[in-house]
């Protein structure tokens, strides 16, 4: 999956916490939302502040897509969604790192078939 296939895909899926998301497909979109949030902070601090408001309603706007395809990637390893709380206990995020690195299960397992 390519990035614009991604974030697509993500973005088209917003509200979408079931099934499951590949590993490029999670990886992708963080890149992507992340490089084009940060670009515009880092422009509205260096030049024009109002970039930096932009920088922060596309952060907010892509919220809720993070959270869901966050969610459809731990389903991809076969692990509940609840494990996204692991995030809010010291070193949570390391162990969420971890699982969001592994690869998805082969076939279908508990929250679907395998994504394409």
């Amino acid at each position: 999956m390519d990035p614009m296939q991604a974030v697509q895909s993500a973005f088209g899926n917003y509200a979408n916490f079931n099934g499951r998301a590949r590993r490029s497909e999670y990886w992708w979109f963080f890149v992507v939302v992340n490089v084009v949030v940060g670009a515009l902070v880092f422009a509205g601090g260096a030049a024009l502040p109002a970039l930096a408001g932009v920088g922060g309603l596309v952060g907010l706007a892509s919220l809720l897509p993070a959270l869901a395809v966050t969610v459809r990637r731990l389903h991809d390893t076969d692990r509940s969604g609840l494990w996204i709380l692991l995030g809010l206990v010291p070193f949570g995020g390391l162990v969420l790192l971890v699982f969001f690195a592994q690869p998805g299960t082969s076939g279908p397992n508990s929250y679907g078939p395998d994504p394409l």
